[in-house]
């Protein structure tokens, strides 16, 4: 068994849930490495990331390294005698940092790779209505998610949940993930396996654009609704609701698919007496649950409903929003 000495890198709060498995179960965290602190929001205040927040709470050194390559930075990773590096959630490492470490560097992915190499792996796999999904652990190379793979565990997607509800669960499973993974290296029990393609056609997971949340009202409404989930919290899909010489961009965040056939065109919107939101997409209506106006609070379809005149609404195609 051998003695582990960990430099563990990441950003966003779906990392803490690992670092936080790392330290309960006992393990000797040498640094936490994450981005450097920026000014955020209105009054540009100093935002630090979760990783650091949890980090500096437990008394763990942080680094900031601008550049990944500075050789200040390499030479005090050399100083931290760390043998194991855990990355989850972290930018691409140059080679001169992921070779470093004796016992190698991995990296937890919420996907279930080769599918949804990327940066978006959780939203990609809802837009695609995928039915499962799950997290892999693998040793770097010089690739994107494209190292050879440690272990990975499935999980079935819910037919209505959100990129956000999938995301809070792939944190708990990937931290366990990144546990396990940890104590068969300690135990010289891993067996990396190469990833193997055969040159099929791989679906990836990109960064989301603006243009990537357009919502497109006649594609048929289990697209619309995936690309909904898929986007809820953030980005967001969207769409701009216009009314005579009125017009205003929304935020949907939840919707259900109807089981009621269109009777207008796509993007034509139905006020019903209860204060359901009823839009038409390419073969059924979609219901809108919870939606966010442009500058406003989020709030629920009857909500916005209460005062909205019904006369005469539709959302715009794509090709017509800016």
């Amino acid at each position: 068994m051998k003695e582990i000495n960990i430099v563990f890198m990441g950003t966003p709060e779906f990392a803490v849930e690992s670092l936080n498995q790392i330290l309960v179960r006992g393990f000797n965290v040498k640094a936490v490495v994450t981005v450097a602190d920026k000014p955020a929001g209105r009054g540009l205040k100093i935002k630090h990331s979760p990783v650091k927040e949890f980090a500096v709470s437990y008394k763990i050194p942080v680094l900031q390294p601008e550049n990944l390559k500075d050789p200040v930075f390499i030479s005090t990773l050399k100083n931290l005698n760390a043998n194991l590096f855990v990355i989850v959630a972290f930018r691409k490492l140059p080679e001169e940092v992921w070779s470093l470490p004796e016992l190698g560097s991995f990296n937890l992915h919420a996907s279930l790779l080769p599918e949804y190499r990327g940066a978006a792996p959780i939203n990609h796999a809802i837009i695609n209505g995928e039915q499962h999904t799950g997290v892999t652990t693998f040793f770097l190379n010089a690739g994107i998610d494209a190292g050879s793979i440690i272990m990975s565990e499935t999980l079935a997607i819910g037919r209505n949940e959100t990129a956000g509800e999938l995301h809070d669960r792939l944190k708990v499973m990937g931290a366990q993930l990144v546990i396990k993974t940890i104590e068969a290296i300690r135990d010289d029990a891993v067996s990396p396996k190469v990833q193997i393609t055969d040159g099929a056609i791989l679906r990836n997971a990109p960064r989301l654009f603006r243009k990537d949340c357009k919502i497109d009202w006649r594609r048929p409404a289990r697209e619309v609704h995936n690309l909904i989930r898929g986007l809820s919290p953030f980005p967001g899909a969207f769409s701009v609701l216009t009314q005579a010489d009125s017009e205003r961009e929304i935020k949907i965040l939840r919707s259900l698919v109807t089981n009621t056939q269109t009777s207008s065109g796509p993007g034509g919107v139905w006020l019903t007496v209860d204060g359901k939101i009823l839009v038409a997409c390419g073969d059924l209506f979609i219901e809108v649950l919870i939606l966010q106006p442009a500058g406003k609070k989020v709030m629920k379809g009857p909500e916005f409903v209460r005062g909205l005149k019904s006369e005469n609404l539709v959302f715009k195609a794509p090709e017509l929003i800016e």
